[in-house]
């Protein structure tokens, strides 16, 4: 690793860190213009810092996707909100292809999941399914169909970083919860105080875990240096 490189291993997570505590700390403020100033700034720090953790491309990329998303949604609108959302779902899609690749290996076998994932997939398809029927009258019409799909989208990405690690998998899961917190708003349902505080904090550790278990449970490590046979 060279002095950048180190250098960097050092300053990201704890720019990340500081970031993250300003935006919720801001949030909880009510301060509007470092709410604003703060959110597009995350996922590129958080991308560089995969990067620096020798994360594959798509892993990045997710985390670039994701940015576009959070500098949409402060825009505001509906037409912001779909483009929004297809940001998200082209991060979603970026972290399949990690995810897919990562569960071909070893580390499916080691946690038992092919025994398990038919049970698993079928409780990740009827929360989707529960969740998206209890939506459906309270959404705008036009949104109904976009949501639905981005949902479904979300639910397949969630399942697939479960079976990569169980890092990623509490990742995909924390990201459902942030998006059902959103929808939740979209449908008029009753949401916790300060809800944007708890959509961001829920998305936040969701990337964080994403990137992390992705770059600790499914980047390949080099193995042992191989012995030496003398003549």
């Amino acid at each position: 690793m060279t002095a950048a490189a180190g250098r960097a291993t050092r300053v990201l997570p704890a720019l990340f860190a500081l970031l993250t505590a300003v935006h919720l700390g801001a949030l909880l403020m009510d301060a509007t213009t470092v709410v604003h100033l703060t959110k597009p700034a995350l996922m590129p720090v958080l991308a560089a810092w995969a990067l620096v953790r020798g994360g594959p491309w798509p892993l990045p990329a997710a985390l670039v996707c994701g940015c576009g998303g959070d500098v949409l949604l402060q825009i505001g609108g509906e037409t912001a909100f779909l483009a929004g959302m297809g940001c998200f779902a082209a991060g979603h899609l970026c972290y399949l292809a990690l995810f897919t690749r990562a569960g071909r290996g070893a580390l499916f076998a080691r946690t038992g999941w092919p025994r398990t994932a038919p049970w698993v997939a079928a409780g990740y398809g009827a929360a989707w399914l529960g969740t998206v029927a209890l939506l459906w009258p309270g959404l705008a019409s036009q949104l109904r169909l976009p949501v639905a799909g981005y949902s479904l989208l979300l639910t397949v990405m969630a399942l697939a970083a479960l079976g990569a690690g169980p890092w990623t998998g509490l990742g995909g899961a924390l990201f459902m919860l942030s998006d059902t917190l959103i929808a939740a708003g979209l449908a008029d349902w009753p949401r916790p105080p300060v809800p944007q505080f708890w959509i961001m904090a829920t998305y936040i550790a969701a990337q964080w875990l994403l990137m992390a278990g992705a770059t600790r449970d499914t980047v390949p490590r080099p193995g042992p240096e191989p012995a030496l046979v003398g003549p």
